[in-house]
Order: C-alpha cells, then sequence, then structure tokens
C-alpha cells in the first residue's frame, strides 16, 4: 500500500521501520518540527524524522494540519491510508477524508480504556493488570473511533512506564503490519462510551509524591513516572527523584509516625512509613546529581529514624 505515516516519538518510529520492512510505499512521514533537547538546547530531529531519513523517506514537519498548504501536500502524496501512531498534532477531518482507505491509529491501550495522552502511565497508576495496544479508525473524537483489531499485554508488578513502552511498541508494530494486510477482511467494531476512561497528559505537579497514600499505591507511582516526569518529594526542601521502591511487606511500625518519615535506613534502603504500610525506598537522586542506590546515598547522607519526607 501508499502510506503516509504520522508519527514523532520511539513509540511510533517502532511501527514506521516495520511498515517500511514489511514491504509498504511509505509515500510522505509527518512528524512533528524539531524541539530544543538535551543540556545545550539544541535542535533534535524526532526518533521518527531519524528512522525516515536513514531510509531516504521524504519527511515533512509542518507546525499544523489546518492549512491549505499542509493539505495540498499530503493530497499530492496520493495515499492509500495514512497511520498514525503518538503523533502530537490533531488531525482535521478534511485530512481524515483524504486517504483512500481512511486514517488508522496506533494506539496503546485497550480501548475504550485509557483515550488519550497518557494511557501506559495511566495503567501503570490505576494497577491494571493488562494493557495492549489497539488499531482503530480515526475520527474527529479523541481516539474514539471504531477499532479493527486490539492485541493484550499483561502488566509485570517490575514494569515501568519505559519497560511497558518498549513492549507495545514491539506489539503495535507488528499490530498494524497485520493490520494492513488483512484490512478488507477486518470488521469494525464501535467503542462502549459507557467503558471509556481518560488518560489525561502527566504533569510534574502529579509525580510528587503524597505520602498520605498507601505504599502500594507509591510503588505504582514510582513505576509510572519513570522515566518522565520521574516521581519526586522533598527532603529539607530540596527535591528528590525516587526511581525505583518496594511496598515492604511487615514493615514493623512499632512506634507512632507520620507519613513521610524514615523508620529505618538500612544497608540497601530507605524504609519510609506512608498512609498504608510503608515503602523502601532503594534508587534515587538528589537534584543536581546523578542516580544512585540508596546505599550510596546514605554513605555521603546519612540520614536518622525520624527524618521526614515531603517537606
Amino acid at each position: 500500500m501508499r502510506v503516509i505515516f504520522a508519527g514523532t516519538p520511539p513509540f511510533a518510529a517502532a511501527a514506521l521501520e516495520a511498515l517500511a520492512d514489511a514491504g509498504h510505499d511509505i509515500v510522505l512521514v509527518l512528524t512533528q518540527p524539531d524541539r530544543p533537547a538535551g543540556r545545550g538546547m539544541k535542535l533534535t530531529p524526532s526518533a521518527v524524522k531519524q528512522a525516515a531519513l536513514a531510509r531516504g523517506l521524504p519527511v515533512y514537519q509542518p507546525a499544523s494540519l489546518k492549512t491549505p498548504e499542509s493539505q495540498a501536500e499530503l493530497a499530492a502524496a496520493g495515499a492509500d491510508v495514512m497511520v498514525v501512531a503518538a503523533y502530537g498534532l490533531l488531525l482535521p477531518q478534511a485530512v481524515l477524508d483524504l486517504p483512500r482507505l481512511g486514517c488508522l491509529n496506533i494506539h496503546a491501550s485497550l480501548l475504550p480504556r485509557w483515550r488519550g495522552a497518557a494511557p501506559i502511565q495511566r495503567a501503570i497508576l490505576a494497577g491494571d493488570v493488562e494493557t495492549g495496544v489497539t488499531i482503530m479508525q480515526m475520527d474527529a473524537g479523541l481516539d474514539t473511533g471504531a477499532m479493527l483489531t486490539k492485541a493484550a499485554v499483561p502488566i509485570r508488578e517490575t514494569d515501568t512506564a519505559a519497560s511497558l513502552h518498549d513492549a507495545l511498541a514491539t506489539v503495535g508494530a507488528a499490530a498494524i503490519v497485520a493490520a494492513l494486510a488483512n484490512y478488507p477482511a477486518l470488521l469494525p467494531e464501535t467503542q462502549d462510551e459507557a467503558q471509556a476512561t481518560y488518560a489525561a497528559k502527566l504533569s510534574k505537579d502529579e509525580a510528587k509524591l503524597d505520602w498520605s497514600r498507601s505504599a502500594e499505591a507509591l510503588v505504582r507511582a514510582v513505576r509510572a513516572y519513570n522515566p518522565a516526569p520521574g516521581a519526586w518529594t522533598l527532603l529539607d526542601g530540596e527535591p528528590l527523584k525516587i526511581w525505583a521502591a518496594q511496598a515492604v511487606a511487615g514493615a514493623g511500625r512499632e512506634r507512632s509516625c507520620e507519613p513521610g518519615e524514615v523508620l529505618r535506613a538500612e544497608a540497601d534502603q530507605l524504609v519510609v512509613a506512608c498512609g498504608g504500610g510503608a515503602l523502601a525506598v532503594q534508587e534515587l537522586q538528589p537534584a543536581g546529581s546523578r542516580r544512585m542506590s540508596a546505599a550510596a546515598f546514605l554513605a555521603g547522607r546519612p540520614l536518622a529514624p525520624g527524618a521526614r519526607f515531603g517537606r
């Protein structure tokens, strides 16, 4: 098929590579304009742009798809289908109507659960035991189109947003190749609006740990916000990121303590009181420093029982 591909991050790049490897004619690749990144804030191409250029594919980076110029560029490509994966720009109806077979989206959840910008992280935060990928026909709504295929992926207790992202990227790449191969036989299924949930975009503020919550909820937060924006707390008024933690069974809270209070500083972890249970912090990162084990942190900054996180 003649395919326009629209995507920006590594999740989308995996699908672009798979479609090209499957022999599809990628007539145009859409991706977000280059953005400043890194300490030097140098303009950096997206993962999709890098993958496209490596294969010699034509790249187009409009700031909007609502202009006559951008829509004329897409129409000139003469695509059979447009495949979209984490592109980051809204597709107006005029664009949705351009390809002969319409526009297909690779969405990282089992729709209608977790429509929106952050389905991977929201699934972990909610304690879901599985998620997956849905290939759907795009319409003017936010991830509301008819579903063509689904592929489930279990969420392991050790999964972070990073590891789950990589698993879903692989599954999504295979799913879109299979969907295009079987397209005439696929039967669209309307989403059940009563089952829909919304995966709101993440913010740094919400990644601040609330020690009044249970240890299990805090562990999910640490996993969900890894790698971005990173779960964090305060220690003596300074931000401190927490990258790895576990709930402690039978934490031994033998005395009255407040959420966020250090119960014990052990050889390889800090045990901190929560609203329910206790959290064993195993990897952390002080402001302006590198990620380090709890042992390395304690070697440079001993914490006695009674020290408090969160303030």
